[in-house]
């Protein structure tokens, strides 16, 4: 009676990683090809919008644009920040939508995807009570 002797490991073409690597490869194409598609919209908007602009202020250039009193220029800065803040969570808002819908079901992506919506989340929060804390610390001021 005979003892089988191990055999060796195999070496070769045989022993490679199965052809799967290239199945993988085909959805990222698609997602690039996507992403590419979408900044281009993004940009080609973002064109016509500068091309349409008008300037804000050319009726009133042969004025001064001063205020009187220190209320007027707080109460200008809040809304120039509500304002910052609420275009930046419609960013975070726009970008957490996309990387969302090309997620593909990669657990990665939808957490950067569910952390940007949460931003956008706490932006608009924040543009929306900008105005109350600002009130409140006046108050707390005395003015």
């Amino acid at each position: 009676m005979t003892i089988p002797r191990p055999r060796p490991p195999r070496r070769g073409p045989a022993s490679r990683r199965p052809p799967r690597a290239r199945a993988r490869r085909a959805p990222l194409a698609a997602r690039t090809a996507i992403a590419a598609r979408t900044a281009i919209t993004a940009l080609a908007a973002a064109a016509v919008l500068a091309a349409a602009a008008q300037p804000a202020l050319a009726a009133t250039a042969g004025h001064v644009l001063a205020v009187a009193a220190i209320g007027q220029v707080i109460s200008n800065t809040t809304k120039w920040i509500a304002g910052i803040l609420a275009g930046l969570a419609t960013l975070f808002l726009t970008i957490g939508g996309l990387r969302y819908l090309m997620a593909g079901g990669d657990p990665g992506e939808v957490e950067r995807a569910k952390t940007a919506l949460r931003s956008a989340a706490i932006g608009y929060g924040l543009a929306i009570l900008a105005p109350v804390i600002v009130t409140v610390l006046k108050s707390l001021v005395g003015g």
